[in-house]
């Protein structure tokens, strides 16, 4: 346990002049913002915040379309309407069409390319441009792309046309996240990224929803209306941030002062000290900001690789792969991995339903467990958890007895559970808090673009395991992720720190001092402490804070 408490070195102050009385003040506001955040509970804090709340909530809901969007198709590899029209292989077993594993990888990889663009061009979209108008613009985007798989004609045509959707959905994986993790206190902000992947769960499950009522209509309509239902989410969510408030993080780093505290007066309740605390906020925005730039040589992707952002980046990779790694990619693949270890398609589609509910419920119990616990806590606690099932998962596929098809799916319903109590939603406020607030776009791009590039490999060799035409692993394949869950493990009991209840200040200093990561959550950090001992000495500060208090 560190006695020593971190502070800021003067290195790291040379944004600031201290013989400024401008800027005294401002160290002051900014001081009064941390410590009036710091004193609330979490029901006062969504009470003084709930506009916040609300938008954060609100722009999250494009993660719904993502998710949804996402899985759809995987679930047409099971789906008798799809593999009719597009079917290019006989299965043996039953003399019915198949969609080849090279096809399904060819599949999930057009969208996963198009993600990977999509990323690319967020970056530089927020930067320039804000969350609010990349979200519109990209949102129109998608209208437009959804024509294609819509109507496809051929197996190319709708890759083609998932990876023209892919763009839109990249755009969307890591703006709803950022944005939501700005616009709130330290004491909110697992709550609303936590959201975020919850809503990617509900669009799963409106998925499997949607794949189960058409799994009687028949022809091109059983795969065509599930596209079709896309067209629902575009307009409302354009609209929606036409009138959301910018984050005030974002318009900082702009230089738009003014643009930010027009955000910062939306963001939270009318009350008689409202421009008292929304200066005082500000600054502390500011106040961060600069001594970010005092850290950070540059905003380019380079520097994410740069120094202790290096590190950050590396976690940032790490944490988002393992979403995949840990055992995820076989959930993904249910429907189908079901119909192989003896369901029927029915059968497998209502299951399906039950594995996708987990993302709901899951979130709703991780919600209850981030006051008690630390992120690394319940994120390392999933993963060995997860571990254990995987493990019973791959010995029951060396068993004859007819029954472990009934115990395959009850532990992919388990592991499912586990995965969204744990996991899913805690890799999110993992993700969003760790980057330097200059990096944040560009270092959750480069995460998730590892996370993409994972979920290649997985499109590539997850239907390999499990075909029947293929490999035949059938549940072995649990005994392979079994053991990627573990080099997971293993990284984070080393690797992984514990950011719960920090400021983004106090997370830049704590990993500008290189602090391990098993020393994080007890280091003391005071970010204001060198500016008060330097401003103290300043003529006349006593009264000013006096006039200020």
């Amino acid at each position: 346990m560190s006695t020593t408490t971190i502070v800021p070195t003067k290195e790291e102050l040379k944004g600031f002049n201290l013989d400024d009385p401008q800027t005294i003040e401002l160290i002051q506001h900014a001081r009064d913002s941390y410590d009036a955040d710091a004193k609330l509970t979490l029901w006062e804090a969504v009470k003084k915040y709930k506009k916040a709340v609300f938008w954060a909530f609100f722009l999250s809901t494009s993660l719904i379309m993502e998710g949804y969007d996402l899985v759809i198709i995987t679930s047409f590899y099971g789906q008798s309407q799809f593999k009719n029209r597009f079917g290019t292989a006989i299965d043996p077993a039953t003399g019915k069409p198949l969609i080849t594993a090279e096809w399904q990888s060819g599949l999930s990889n057009s969208s996963t390319v198009g993600q990977l663009a999509g990323l690319l061009i967020t970056a530089f979209a927020q930067d320039r441009f804000g969350n609010r108008h990349t979200m519109m613009a990209f949102m129109t985007w998608l209208l437009a792309a959804i024509f294609i798989p819509v109507f496809a004609p051929s197996l190319p045509v709708l890759a083609f046309g998932e990876a023209m959707c892919g763009i839109g959905w990249g755009v969307f994986q890591t703006l709803s996240t950022v944005y939501a993790c700005e616009v709130v206190p330290p004491i909110i902000r697992p709550y609303v990224t936590g959201y975020v992947c919850m809503c990617w769960g509900a669009g799963i499950l409106l998925s499997s929803g949607v794949v189960r009522a058409v799994a009687s209509v028949n022809g091109d309509w059983g795969w065509k209306l599930p596209f079709v239902i896309q067209w629902v989410w575009p307009l409302p969510i354009i609209i929606g941030a036409y009138f959301a408030p910018e984050s005030p993080w974002n318009s900082v780093r702009r230089g738009k002062e003014d643009e930010a505290r027009k955000s910062l007066k939306r963001l939270r309740e009318d009350t008689p000290n409202r421009d008292y605390e929304v200066e005082a906020a500000l600054a502390l925005i500011i106040h961060t900001v600069r001594i970010e730039d005092a850290e950070t040589e540059g905003s380019t992707f380079w520097d994410c690789f740069r120094g202790t952002n290096l590190r950050r980046t590396e976690i940032n990779c790490v944490v988002w792969a393992a979403q995949i790694l840990c055992g995820n990619a076989i959930l993904g693949y249910s429907v189908e991995f079901l119909e192989d270890a003896g369901f029927n398609e029915i059968q497998a589609f209502d299951l399906n339903i039950s594995l996708s509910s987990c993302y709901i419920i899951g979130g709703i119990i991780c919600w209850m467990l981030f006051p008690h616990f630390g992120r690394s806590t319940i994120y390392m606690s999933g993963l060995l958890l997860m571990f254990l099932c995987l493990l019973a998962i791959g010995g029951l596929g060396f068993s004859t007895n007819p029954n472990a098809d009934i115990a395959v799916g009850v532990l992919l319903v388990v592991s499912t559970l586990i995965n969204m109590i744990t996991i899913g939603p805690v890799c999110y406020p993992i993700v969003s808090e760790t980057p330097s607030g200059r990096l944040r776009y560009k270092t959750i791009v480069i995460g998730r673009f590892v996370y993409n590039l994972t979920g290649i490999f997985n499109n590539s060799v997850t239907p390999r395991m499990i075909s029947a035409l293929s490999w035949n692993w059938g549940a072995k394949t649990g005994l392979f992720y079994a053991g990627t869950n573990l080099l997971c493990l293993v990284w984070c009991w080393f690797r992984l720190p514990e950011t719960k209840d920090r400021t983004f200040g106090e997370i830049d200093l704590l990993f500008e001092n290189k602090i391990p990561a098993r020393k994080f959550k007890y280091t003391k950090v005071d970010q204001f402490a060198i500016e008060t001992a330097e401003v103290s000495e300043k003529a006349g500060v006593a009264e000013h804070v006096d006039e200020l208090a």
